[in-house]
């Protein structure tokens, strides 16, 4: 299973007129990083960068002079998330801006089935928040302290290690299973834990009391009763508890 987690920053927060500026992605494969990543700072054809977009990234409009448009890039883009879910924070702002650049080209709209939100998994996973990313890092103990202002490159890297912790993928190719009798056995898929059967059962915990006003509940249950069908075919008294 291949995901591509990715971010971007933009001029603006409206997709229709601003621009997007920086596109960062990262390859999971199996839930676990590859190594290869997609970074790139994008000229945004004559749109200025908003004073308050600037204050959250730090992107200046001096800073996108002489980068490539996203006509420029959008192949190797295309190329890079081919077949891959795509995986970002708040994703309905992230693609609404990716669509609108592809609208500018002609280029299909991403399709909202390959589209994965880390905020709504968040959201549902730690209803009480909160959930954002600096949050979530906090959380599971991941170290952000570089993260001085937003990029979309460094965001992507961290939500790469939030992703694997919200969805359990650290544990993903790791089964355990519990045998009877034989040794301990590893495999590349799972490990096998073997487990000695008792050479001497557990006393029963129940006491002759309790065992007594049990049988007395239900023998006054009648013939009928749900219970006594659901009764253990050997009498209490001789169970074990293993």
């Amino acid at each position: 299973m291949r995901e591509i987690i990715f971010d971007t920053e933009t001029t603006g927060l409206d997709p229709r007129e601003d621009r997007v500026i920086e596109l960062g992605c990262v390859e999971l494969v199996n839930r676990f990083p590859t190594g290869r990543t997609m970074h790139y700072f994008i000229n945004p054809q004559g749109r200025s960068v908003h004073p308050d977009a600037q204050a959250v990234h730090g992107i200046s409009d001096a800073d996108l002079v002489g980068k490539p448009v996203f006509a420029a890039i959008l192949d190797e883009f295309l190329e890079f998330i081919d077949g891959a879910k795509l995986v970002a924070h708040n994703a309905n702002f992230d693609i609404g801006f990716i669509n609108a650049e592809f609208q500018r080209l002609s280029q299909p709209f991403v399709d909202p089935s390959r589209v994965v939100d880390t905020l709504a998994i968040a959201r549902r996973k730690h209803p009480m928040g909160p959930n954002s990313l600096d949050a979530l890092c906090r959380r599971y103990g991941i170290d952000n302290s570089h993260r001085t202002k937003h990029g979309a490159l460094l965001d992507a890297e961290l939500l790469a290690e939030v992703y694997i912790e919200l969805v359990g993928g650290k544990q993903a190719s790791f089964g355990l299973e519990i045998a009877t009798q034989g040794l301990a056995e590893e495999t590349s898929s799972s490990v096998v834990v073997a487990l000695p059967p008792r050479p001497r059962p557990l006393a029963s915990r129940l006491t002759a009391e309790e065992r007594q006003a049990h049988e007395a509940l239900v023998a006054g249950l009648g013939e009928n009763a749900l219970w006594r069908k659901l009764a253990p075919a050997e009498p209490l008294e001789q169970a074990e508890i293993a």
